[in-house]
């Protein structure tokens, strides 16, 4: 059992301790066998007594002032704020099950009143997202991804197709972040509008959305794994024998990037310059012939999907601070996979833009190995008094637990 745990000790003595021959017995030690035991959360109220005091001779009131909080006037602490917010954006519960599972321990609390509150944190929290995205954007080297997200139409309760766009510092970096952007359609225009004048390399899959902004000077950095993802698609159909050979190819350079995973940038370029680049060089070459003797079908277009590329898909081999693929952002983004398929959609445009702010702090709290709950908790109490000049001191990268 973990140490950290308490522990509670239930002793367990037979009723008489004298024996059957008239003598009384000794202890002479004991077995210890541990159970791991578990209480569902509870609740319990704070009850906060501001009391009066007067003075008799002049009149005087004086009272300590309302402590502050993150929903004025509200019920909730940040305790709670940070349960409900983590269980629906961490956990992928419908707030539908939280409101069954608050009730079991004896809260009834409406998923209206529920929904209100994610939505009031969402406002609160917006300037912690941007102050995040903002560090982001200093650095040189970004991965985006992009997902769909049903969103309920106003006026006719339908739900149509928007997207949920993900962003992150590049897999080698120190700083571990990720900003998810909500927005109505897949349009490269909300790319080159959370990006701005951001200049660096981009990692990201090819889609049509990124072109304009690699016109308007960032770089573009292929991903190797939808690249392989062709081939290995023909390979288990049994479709193509060239795809076997691809995946040889392709295996070999990743074999190298489990060797340099660890290294500094320089070591890494290094190792890249002096054993990938010949690979990458005879798969070139390989494709090339490949592709002078096929004509058409799936196994032609996952050749052009490469050949077409291929200077994006080879950029890492001269910079180390790149990495291979885009799976760094493409895993941030399995969370939101799983919890559309419990919450099912977004209520409104608004309402997708406040979870994707809470989404994009307990993912990267995720990135920072820290307990996204107690990471909420404390910020959404220290929010309300902190310094807006300090807020950086609350990113989840540079966040240090509030001392007594």
């Amino acid at each position: 059992m973990p140490e950290h745990l308490p522990r509670v000790e239930i002793k367990h003595e037979p009723e008489n301790t004298r024996c059957g021959c008239g003598c009384q017995m000794k202890r002479i030690g004991e077995d210890v066998s541990e159970k791991l035991d578990y209480t569902p959360g509870t609740f319990k109220v704070e009850r906060h007594v501001r009391g009066k005091w007067a003075c008799g001779a002049c009149q005087k009131l004086v009272q300590a002032p309302v402590p502050a909080q993150i929903i004025d006037k509200g019920i909730p602490t940040a305790g709670l704020l940070a349960d409900v917010a983590v269980g629906k954006f961490g956990d992928h519960l419908p707030l539908y099950r939280l409101e069954d599972r608050y009730a079991r321990a004896g809260v009834p609390l409406p998923r209206s009143t529920l929904a209100q509150w994610m939505g009031q944190c969402g406002v609160q929290l917006q300037p912690l997202v941007d102050a995040l995205m903002t560090e982001m954007l200093a650095h040189t080297v970004l991965h985006a991804d992009e997902t769909p997200v049903q969103m309920l139409k106003p006026g006719n309760g339908k739900t149509h197709r928007a997207y949920l766009w993900a962003y992150s510092t590049g897999a080698f970096e120190p700083m571990k972040a990720v900003v998810y952007d909500f927005c109505e359609s897949r349009s490269g225009e909300h790319v080159r509008a959370f990006l701005g004048e951001w200049r660096g390399s981009l990692i990201c899959d090819d889609y049509a959305g990124y072109k304009a902004s690699f016109a308007g000077g960032i770089t573009e950095v292929g991903c190797m794994a939808h690249a392989r993802r062709k081939f290995f698609d023909l390979h288990v159909n049994h479709t193509s024998q060239i795809a076997g050979q691809a995946l040889q190819y392709i295996s070999l350079l990743y074999d190298i990037e489990r060797e340099v995973r660890d290294l500094h940038a320089d070591q890494r370029q290094a190792i890249r310059q002096s054993k990938a680049k010949p690979i990458a060089d005879a798969l070139h070459g390989w494709m090339l012939a490949q592709r002078a003797k096929v004509f058409s079908g799936a196994t032609a277009k996952a050749l052009d999907y490469s050949l077409k590329r291929w200077e994006a898909l080879t950029r890492y081999i001269d910079d180390g601070r790149l990495p291979i693929d885009n799976n760094w952002i493409e895993n941030q983004m399995r969370p939101i996979a799983i919890g559309r398929k419990n919450w099912l959609f977004a209520g409104s445009l608004m309402a997708g833009q406040r979870a994707a702010a809470i989404m994009s702090l307990i993912q990267s709290a995720k990135l920072n190995g820290l307990d996204p709950y107690a990471y909420l908790r404390d910020v959404l109490q220290r929010l309300p008094t902190h310094k807006a000049s300090q807020i950086g001191e609350l990113l989840p990268h540079r966040w240090r637990p509030q001392t007594a």
